[in-house]
């Protein structure tokens, strides 16, 4: 499902999670999942994408971009490149699971392919 063209959450920042605060529901991952474009919620803790690229290069080039990203949100995904694909999965670690914080740095991410 698309994103809208200029999401709420791409325009956000992400909070610094103290722990102790629940993971999201279902119910509110399934609403913020509409944000995004191309993200699947992987057994309810962590958001995934699959990043295409005609070649390496390209592809080390979005991870160095996204850890640009990361670092101005302090909010650091997990990340696996290969030869014309970046697999990317997010989730907030002091809970082990989903917060909003995770749909923001996803929609912030769908950005760099634009």
């Amino acid at each position: 499902m698309s994103r809208m063209a200029d999401s709420d959450l791409s325009r956000r920042s992400c909070v610094a999670c103290q722990g102790g605060v629940p993971a999201l529901s279902a119910e509110v991952q399934n609403d913020l999942l509409k944000q995004l474009n191309a993200w699947g919620v992987v057994d309810g803790h962590h958001l995934s994408r699959d990043f295409r690229f005609s070649n390496f290069q390209e592809a080390l080039a979005f991870v160095n971009q996204a850890g640009e990203v990361a670092e101005v949100e302090g909010h650091h995904p997990e990340m696996t490149v290969g030869w014309g694909h970046v697999l990317v999965e997010i989730w907030t670690h002091k809970i082990d699971g989903l917060t909003e914080s995770d749909f923001i740095l996803a929609a912030k991410l769908d950005q760099l392919e634009e």
